[in-house]
């Protein structure tokens, strides 16, 4: 019997370990799924390495119009604002088309933009998420 407890005590510490160590690696907003004839919204992330330190993200949308005076009011899926996401970690909402980025851990970082409307929802087209991935390489 003991021998049972301490069997499953080990097991739910590794299962929690797992889970929090994989908790920032979730996108953890509703969804708001852009149907038939409606515009569907685009990103596309550019990266350009700041000329003094760090890197300006260029964010540009289709279909879509940044509002942060509309931030946590209701829903469309055609405004909002995005998301910033580093390595799978969420970092910041972005509220328009630049973002300067001035720190990340050398080796390589997967950069996130997800365009999520002003409820936090993020916008799913086809059920897949709206986002745009780009990698940079910190040596």
């Amino acid at each position: 019997m003991r021998k049972q407890i301490l069997l499953a005590t080990a097991s739910l510490i590794i299962l929690s370990n797992w889970v929090s160590a994989h908790e920032g690696e979730q996108h953890e907003h509703a969804t708001i799924e852009i149907t038939a004839g409606q515009p569907v919204p685009t990103v596309d992330l550019i990266v350009h390495e700041d000329a003094v330190k760090g890197w300006n993200l260029e964010v540009q949308v289709t279909n879509f119009q940044f509002a942060p005076e509309n931030v946590n009011q209701t829903s469309t899926p055609t405004e909002g604002h995005a998301h910033l996401y580093i390595n799978g970690e969420k970092i910041t909402r972005i509220y328009g088309n630049w973002y300067y980025l001035g720190e990340l851990a050398p080796g390589q970082n997967e950069i996130t933009v997800s365009l999520n409307a002003n409820g936090h929802e993020s916008l799913m087209y086809n059920g897949q998420m709206i986002e745009a991935r780009e990698m940079i390489e910190v040596k």
